[in-house]
């Protein structure tokens, strides 16, 4: 009946494209009669057909993928499935197959095995008498472990908060407090860090270690239980426990990157797991006989989700890597048998930086899943390691405006419709250039981008559909502030990305930068993503960090880029001139700084907050800082008195 439905959809769609182009085309003929005033119109309106051809393939393969999904999300709202019910079902299917994989040991769950841990964790999630909707923070690095605590803990409805195991002291401390969890378990491999912190958890909170620890123990004066102990007397059998919990509830809380300030607890419920999942399985062509490579970490939405919820809900088997190893990535897929494979931010970057070596042409993987492949690597990426499908996407945990590129377009993130662009409703919406605030316009409604005009991605709101929900995050302020009322039309409300992306007139979608790291230079926009790349690019892949700052008495903001190269050196002449024919006058970086290696998130974000706030004043540190002197036509390092020199306006820009 489904298949039906779905049939019946797709065919009004084609005859939808179909009518829209004949109207296009056919109208504009007959109004050539009106006069030779006419002629631009019409041949606008012979573009505009040219461009519904183009892409009518890719909208209607778009249109299948996100039918399927409608479809089978509906089918599991009326069910009130969950995901530890969906994932019941994939045990009974496939009890013996291996679930997961964990790398750094060679261990095989089974999906019979991982449905059995789950069980364990379920009861005694039980006996600690945690009820439904209560919290318990997950503290540990990459193990199959953490899937079994997180779908145990789903199973009677308590929920996890994934705590990203690189956090310290005052980041740590929030994001634990913010979850308000009731107890905390943490990998014996980050007790260090834990009794920073233990002071300024909340009282009452109960604490359990997982990896080593063979009976209770005393960290810093608070009593921590073994749960490896634990778990090992509970039983594997289902709980007698029925689950309240429908489709649209709670599963988990993954928290936001930090970049732009502290950590948000984003709430993920069941239909977004589900969702987000299904996009992936059912847009870049994978299959239940697939092995998919994850390096990326578990406490991420796309180590978890992405990748795990492929093995949870289709069947794949995951490879779990502890760390990501660019020296052994290829080893690994080789050893595996790996078919697809996780990226995100700069692995593949990295990846192009290592030398060449026998395993990356000796894998079967067909299929990179990810998001931020630059494009200034992306041909180079596909080409050396025979990729034959990237599969590209955009999205945040919690957005409702995540794109698809289903195509394999080089470059873009994602797409939306130009034919039938209400039917996804996003958006590029104008900025204001300073402070990135939604401009609008004389009805108070945001402007509307035109195609090759940089904005900030909008979603519009819609609670009653899975596919247009925002659930926001733990607490309601932060909530608020990504939401903005009368965007599309008065009185909606829409979710505001925070990510300045361009559309080009096929609807392609590019990233462009995150909102604030777009600067402005000699009365021009200069984008560091877009910087970045190039440099990187001449700089065989290094990593580099490009971003504005602020020289007293001078208009905008200059460039500036922090390098870290290989050996700690790199020759400028030759740099700026190879620098002077890749970039425009105003994107060339005024300031270098040279350092050891650039700071980066756990999922290989650069984090620039530190660099912008150091500027360009010389460093007690050692890094070396270099200003682009173009009457000398070279960089020359900035001592004392070129720094007091610049500031006090004696030396022009």
């Amino acid at each position: 009946m489904l298949s039906q439905i779905s049939k019946h959809l797709i065919s009004c769609a084609i005859l939808s494209v179909m009518g829209v182009v004949w109207w296009m085309s056919g109208s504009r003929l007959c109004s050539l009669s009106m006069g030779t005033g006419l002629c631009m119109t019409w041949r606008g309106s012979w573009r505009s057909v040219f461009v519904a051809l183009c892409t009518i393939r890719r909208d209607l393969m778009c249109l299948i993928v996100i039918l399927k999904v409608r479809i089978s999300m509906y089918r599991h709202k009326r069910n009130k499935s969950t995901i530890p019910a969906l994932f019941a079902q994939m045990v009974a299917l496939n009890p013996d197959k291996p679930a997961l994989i964990y790398e750094a040991t060679g261990e095989v769950w089974s999906f019979r095995e991982l449905q059995e841990r789950s069980h364990a964790v379920a009861h005694w999630a039980r006996d600690q008498g945690w009820t439904e909707g209560q919290v318990v923070a997950l503290f540990l690095e990459s193990h199959p472990v953490v899937v079994a605590l997180w779908l145990g803990l789903a199973m009677v409805g308590v929920e996890a908060a994934f705590i990203n195991h690189n956090l310290r002291q005052h980041s740590l401390s929030h994001c634990i407090g913010v979850s308000g969890a009731r107890a905390l378990v943490f990998g014996t491999e980050v007790t260090t860090a834990i009794s920073t912190v233990i002071d300024s958890l909340q009282p009452g909170m109960v604490l359990f270690s997982v990896g080593g620890q063979k009976d209770e123990e005393t960290l810093s004066g608070k009593q921590v239980q073994s749960l490896d102990t634990l778990l090992s007397r509970s039983p594997t059998h289902p709980p007698s426990y029925k689950l309240r919990k429908e489709f649209h509830d709670r599963l988990f809380y993954i928290y936001t990157s930090g970049t732009t300030g502290m950590p948000k607890a984003a709430i993920v419920v069941h239909s977004r797991y589900y969702r987000i999942a299904a996009f992936g399985f059912h847009s870049f062509g994978l299959c239940p006989e697939d092995v998919v490579y994850c390096c990326l970490p578990l406490y991420h939405s796309a180590g978890t989700i992405m990748g795990v919820g492929q093995c949870l809900l289709f069947g794949l088997t995951v490879v779990i890597k502890r760390k990501f190893s660019a020296s052994r990535f290829w080893d690994d897929c080789v050893k595996h048998n790996c078919t697809v494979i996780q990226y995100i931010g700069e692995i593949c970057r990295y990846l192009l930086a290592q030398p060449v070596g026998p395993s990356e042409a000796r894998h079967r993987v067909r299929v990179a899943v990810g998001n931020g492949l630059r494009p200034s690597v992306w041909e180079e990426f596909v080409q050396r390691f025979r990729i034959q499908r990237v599969g590209e996407f955009y999205g945040a945990t919690e957005c409702n405006c995540s794109l698809i590129n289903i195509d394999g377009q080089v470059g873009a993130c994602g797409f939306n419709s130009r034919l039938l662009p209400s039917f996804y409703p996003i958006r590029l919406v104008r900025v204001q250039q300073d402070n990135t605030a939604l401009l609008r316009d004389s009805q108070g409604l945001c402007i509307p981008c035109q195609p090759g005009e940089p904005g900030m991605l909008v979603g519009r709101i819609d609670h009653k559909d899975p596919l247009r929900r925002f659930d926001g995050y733990a607490d309601r302020e932060s909530t608020n502030q990504k939401i903005e009322h009368d965007v599309f039309k008065m009185g909606d409300s829409a979710y505001v990305s925070g990510d300045v992306l361009v559309m080009d007139e096929y609807g392609y979608m590019y990233f462009r930068d995150r909102s604030g790291d777009t600067f402005r230079w000699r009365g021009e926009n200069v984008s560091t993503t877009e910087v970045e790349g190039v440099l990187s690019g001449l700089l065989g892949h290094t990593d580099v960090a490009v971003y504005g700052v602020s020289v007293p008495g001078v208009e905008g903001k200059a460039g500036m880029a922090a390098i870290a190269p290989a050996g700690g050196q790199i020759d400028l002449e030759a740099f700026l001139s190879a620098v002077q024919k890749a970039l425009p006058s105003y994107a060339r970086p005024v300031f270098l700084r040279l350092l050891p290696s650039v700071d980066t998130t756990g999922t290989f974000k650069i984090q620039k907050t530190r660099l912008q706030s150091e500027g360009f004043k010389p460093q007690d540190i050692g890094d070396k800082i270099y200003f682009l002197n173009r009457r000398a036509g070279g960089y020359e390092a900035v001592t004392d008195e070129l720094f007091s020199s610049i500031v006090e306006g004696k030396v022009s820009l």
